[in-house]
């Protein structure tokens, strides 16, 4: 008999419309890939929950914002814990997953991190600048986001909004781990186009500000991306560690580097089973 196969059931919404990008393509194309060594089915996260004690494990991916399906993401997270169901991300990491509360804490811990507040009387701790950059705690892809004046920021900080000034950034660059192992960096040369995404070689320093970040979140498996920009001093300044369903630009790579990345995941994949059994 043929060995038994992990069944995956592989969450993404085919149909979500992403500003710049096509999160369909890359999920056709990994879950092409992914068939190789599992056994996969596709769901939309609505479902989720209903589906995924069928199966060895439960893999988000390019499942869009929470926001727009709060509800059941917050059915599908709490199920996931209280039947122990193997979920990839991990649900216990620090970042995005658990909302933005990361960057309040570290701007307060020192690091190096775009200055977030989220109180009207801790706005003199931000940088004065002519605007201002309010969005919600549970954001993501850029929903509910507003550049204000410091009057509007004012006007408008909640414990649900974060305030961070404005930055005249160089350029955005993304790093991409798979568990704690640097796959590729892809930058924004172009500061009017985000998504215009080209290879980036890191320097150690570079390399060194990212992993700071996985290692802070603590995941031992799963796929982040850590985003930052180039401040005008040079210093790299976290702007969001993406650790749920981060978006991975594979079609910005050329075959060697994405097939690379392919077999890292199914190699994590695997690890990560294995651990969970």
């Amino acid at each position: 008999m043929p060995p038994v196969r992990p069944r995956i059931l592989y969450v993404t919404d085919l149909a979500y419309q992403a500003r710049g990008r096509r999160y369909c393509d890359e999920d056709i194309f990994l879950t092409s890939r992914l068939r190789d060594e599992f056994d996969l089915a596709l769901c939309h996260p609505r479902d989720a929950a209903a589906l995924m004690d069928a199966f060895d494990a439960t893999v988000v991916r390019n499942s869009g914002p929470v926001l727009t399906y709060q509800e059941a993401y917050d059915d599908f997270r709490r199920r996931a814990i209280s039947s122990g169901a193997r979920v990839y991300n991990p649900l216990t990491g620090k970042a995005d997953m658990a909302g933005k509360q990361y960057l309040l804490d570290l701007t307060a811990s020192g690091h190096p991190v775009i200055p977030t507040v989220d109180r009207a009387e801790d706005l003199h701790l931000l940088p004065e600048v002519d605007r201002y950059v309010v969005k919600p705690k549970l954001g993501a892809d850029s929903m509910g986001l507003r550049i204000v004046s410091a009057q509007g920021a004012r006007d408008l900080v909640t414990e649900d909004l974060l305030v961070q000034p404005r930055v005249d950034f160089a350029y955005e660059v993304s790093f991409y781990f798979v568990d704690h192992d640097f796959q590729y960096a892809l930058y924004a040369p172009h500061t009017d186009g985000r998504w215009r995404l080209e290879p980036y070689a890191p320097t150690d320093a570079d390399l060194a500000f990212a992993r700071r970040f996985i290692d802070w979140n603590g995941l031992d498996h799963g796929i982040q991306r850590i985003d930052a920009c180039r401040a005008p001093d040079g210093e790299l300044l976290l702007v969001e560690l993406e650790d749920l369903n981060p978006y991975l630009s594979l079609d910005a790579l050329d075959d060697t580097r994405r097939d690379a990345f392919v077999d890292a995941m199914k190699a994590s994949l695997h690890g990560f089973l294995a651990a969970e059994a």
